[in-house]
């Protein structure tokens, strides 16, 4: 399997290739940054979309227009964008996979998340990422407000923080906050009279994505069309 990977200079990008390198049955077509033209990709059974959420969705045009297979890994998609690909795909042989986040433990506490808010009216989104992450939200706790809305049936939420100024995103307050020594951490809290709910999930390394990235790849191989979320390829897989 022939893979190009675009952003192959940024921290994902150099652990896919690493992965890429490490396995028998991938191979590096193409090693694409900024400087490289996006043609450098044709020829690749797969490519794999790590650059910036401003140079994601052009990609994305270019691998549908082209009929090719793409996973993408970058942050910041929207509903609405996402929604724009689900209709753009339509007619064409191209396949689209959008992954917010790699981390299995990251998707299992999404999933939590949004079962347990079904049961407060009080919810609120902590996420804590390094000062280089470009991106606020991130795609992460975009996702994981989209999940908590969808459970709700878009019933909005108040904030758990007495006074609290977070941003409301899909109805869901999120506090991104941008540390020099954090690397990746959300917390969805929830409350009630009497009682609290804390799901909480923290990422000290980039390894930890390496699981859920080779999942990715490989089931990417096997779908059509647009995909969403590292949680629907693992329950298939189970």
């Amino acid at each position: 399997m022939k893979i190009s990977v675009i952003g192959s200079s940024g921290r994902m990008g150099q652990l896919t290739i690493k992965l890429i390198e490490e396995s028998n049955n991938l191979e590096l077509h193409s090693a694409l940054t900024s400087k490289n033209s996006i043609s450098e990709s044709i020829g690749a059974d797969l490519l794999i979309d790590l650059t910036k959420p401003e140079a994601s969705g052009a990609i994305v045009d270019y691998a549908i227009k082209n009929n090719q297979r793409i996973l993408v890994g970058t942050s910041g998609w929207t509903k609405e964008k996402i929604d724009a690909v689900g209709k753009q795909i339509v007619g064409t042989s191209a396949t689209v996979v959008i992954i917010p986040n790699f981390s299995i433990g990251s998707v299992l506490a999404t999933k939590f998340a949004a079962e347990a808010a079904k049961h407060f009216d009080a919810i609120e989104i902590i996420e804590t990422h390094h000062i280089k992450k470009l991106d606020a939200p991130s795609g992460t706790a975009l996702f994981t407000s989209q999940a908590i809305s969808a459970a709700r049936g878009g019933r909005p939420a108040n904030p758990v923080t007495e006074n609290s100024s977070a941003a409301l995103f899909n109805g869901i307050p999120i506090t991104s906050l941008r540390l020099e020594d954090a690397h990746a951490e959300q917390e969805v809290l929830m409350a009630a009279p009497n009682e609290s709910l804390y799901v909480k999930h923290v990422v000290t390394s980039n390894e930890v994505y390496s699981k859920g990235l080779l999942l990715a790849i490989n089931k990417t191989m096997e779908l059509t069309g647009l995909t969403v979320g590292l949680l629907s390829l693992l329950e298939e897989n189970n």
